[in-house]
């Protein structure tokens, strides 16, 4: 623009001021100055936050599913071991992707609903958690985390279908979050968010003199890829206002790495911890965590045989026994998660209230490869909850249009995800949030 114009921010500003000069204009975004102006506008919306943890080797549906659907239902075995959550979180089975299969190579499909390799597919789609990203994972300097509990595979896919590797480690990850890089660690990201930033206005710079001499059709692909670079620009200033700003402070010592990687359930509630303060601090606000599946023999009284092949357990009543007593750790260590996020307030509300938080496998039976009726869990975040949804366990219900669903209550405006039907039937919003 050829000229400059300024505003005092001790007025008001009317919402539809347009910024002129040169022949152009521009509407301005939200600013905090408008406020005054538009005194019915409601207040920011308090963050909204998502966690997918998913397990590698399913849950055990007859110790996990209620017996009966609805609200009055009979807690199961392994639902009371989160008795007191129980008004926090909905049970949902009878559900799983169409078309889905393979055992346990669908681990790919668990975010994506896409049957990659398991139906001739070879390139999968993005995930659930990498899609909420894109659109709305700006607001923080990590636009979403993929952990593990053992090793760096995930079920987090980028839009071209490439997997996004795991940390597994909650000391990596604490670095990560929390602790400062030297100055000129800072330094060096900035110069080099920078130098991006000059390459991409070189190149906007070189399209505009080359859409000069382009017909219609290739005018169009061209201002498809100027959206793309413009995309980029963004995300380049980002990482240099990150580079330079301090990372979040909190009161706790670096964690020790749990060395035994047979003691599932430690790591999973040291990695839960680790996930609690990325949220609490707002360091990112949609994360995976991908709980594998040990090999060895996890550390519980009355276990003496190995996970996985328990999880194979081919009805045998002692295998049965004992993966029950390693699955109730599971479910435990995920209600531990629950209430402590239920015990932290954000802006007078429970952390919880802002998280969803979805629990979920591959695969539905473990001993025979079976990828129908899922298990699953949602908390927390806009729901309703304290009730069963029972779908046939025959013909399973789409579980894509709980992604739907999840996807909107976040605020997106989606109407489908991969092969979702609609949103989820009879999971509802709370009144205040409708």
């Amino acid at each position: 623009m050829s000229q400059s114009i300024f505003f005092n921010l001790g007025r008001s500003i009317n919402r539809r001021t347009i910024l002129r000069g040169a022949g152009v204009s521009m509407a301005l975004p939200w600013l905090t100055a408008m406020e005054r102006a538009c005194a019915s506008t409601p207040a920011p919306k308090q963050p909204k936050r998502f966690v997918a943890m998913t397990l590698g080797l399913g849950l055990i549906g007859d110790n996990l599913n209620p017996q009966q659907a609805g609200s009055d239902y009979e807690l199961s075995p392994y639902l009371q071991e989160v008795a007191g959550l129980k008004d926090r979180f909905t049970v949902i089975s009878g559900t799983s992707h169409p078309e889905v299969g393979g055992g346990h190579r669908a681990e790919a499909s668990i975010l994506t609903a896409n049957p990659a390799g398991a139906s001739g597919k070879a390139r999968n789609t993005i995930s659930l958690d990498q899609y909420m990203a894109k659109y709305l994972g700006a607001e923080t300097r990590y636009p979403s985390l993929v952990l593990s509990s053992s090793g760096s595979d995930s079920p987090s896919y980028t839009e071209s279908g490439a997997m996004i590797p795991a940390e597994d480690s909650p000391s990596k990850l604490f670095r990560q979050l929390f602790i400062n890089d030297s100055a000129t660690d800072r330094k060096q990201q900035a110069e080099r968010a920078i130098q991006g930033q000059s390459i991409m206005d070189l190149v906007a710079e070189d399209t505009k003199r080359l859409s000069r001499k382009l017909g219609s059709g290739d005018k169009q692909r061209l201002d498809s890829y100027l959206t793309s670079v413009r995309d980029l620009e963004n995300r380049l200033a980002e990482s240099e206002a990150w580079a330079n700003r301090p990372k979040p402070h909190v009161d706790m010592p670096i964690p020790k790495d749990i060395g035994d990687r047979n003691d599932f359930i430690g790591r999973q509630r040291l990695m839960n911890d680790m996930i609690r303060l990325a949220f609490q601090t707002d360091s990112t606000r949609f994360v995976t965590y991908h709980l594998g599946g040990s090999g060895g023999v996890v550390p519980l009284p009355g276990v003496t045989e190995g996970y996985h092949g328990l999880s194979h357990h081919g009805l045998d009543e002692e295998k049965l026994d004992q993966l029950a007593i390693v699955e109730k750790g599971i479910i435990s260590a995920w209600g531990q998660f629950l209430g402590e996020l239920n015990g932290i307030e954000e802006q007078g509300r429970p952390l919880l209230d802002q998280t969803t938080v979805f629990l979920t496998s591959n695969l539905g039976n473990s001993s025979n490869h079976s990828n129908k009726n899922m298990p699953v869990l949602l908390a927390g975040g806009d729901f309703k909850h304290g009730q069963h949804l029972a779908f046939d366990q025959k013909k399973n219900y789409p579980l894509p249009n709980l992604y739907v669903s999840i996807l909107q209550q976040l605020g997106m405006p989606v109407g489908e995800f991969f092969s979702s039907t609609g949103t989820m039937k009879d999971l509802d919003w709370k009144q205040s949030s409708v």
